[in-house]
């Protein structure tokens, strides 16, 4: 494993604590999936996939990530954490795992797995229902 996996995984993890969608999307590859499972289809590319994370910011502008542990492998990583936030004035903390590709140095893919269920039970918000309407 190079430190250069570690180097992306703190980048990116302040890109994401700073709100920054344009420093979030630099750091992928310029055709990187992003999925967000039980949520949507992934989002393919950086300009998709800078307006999702404008979305995410816009739904829920408190939205952080506290993290929990991060294993680093040669052409990947994976970060466990707590989603903290607000949605439609109601808080929320439920644990989230992120599988990240990397290629070249950059984030190939993303793959987001959160508790929807517990999300749901402190927001309100139905998850299905939005990914069904979008």
């Amino acid at each position: 494993m190079s430190d250069s996996i570690s180097e992306l995984a703190v980048t990116y993890n302040q890109a994401w604590a700073n709100h920054d969608p344009d420093a979030i999307v630099a750091l992928h590859t310029e055709d990187a999936v992003f999925h967000l499972h039980d949520v949507m289809e992934p989002w393919v590319g950086r300009e998709a996939i800078r307006a999702a994370i404008a979305g995410q910011f816009a739904d829920s502008p408190d939205l952080g990530f506290e993290p929990v542990r991060v294993y680093l492998g040669d052409d990947h990583f994976v970060a466990e954490y707590v989603m903290t936030g607000t949605r439609d004035g109601k808080s929320f903390a439920c644990d989230g795992t992120d599988v990240f590709t990397v290629s070249d140095g950059l984030v190939a893919r993303k793959d987001s797995y959160v508790d929807w269920v517990t999300y749901q039970q402190q927001t309100g918000v139905d998850v299905a229902a939005a990914r069904e309407s979008a």
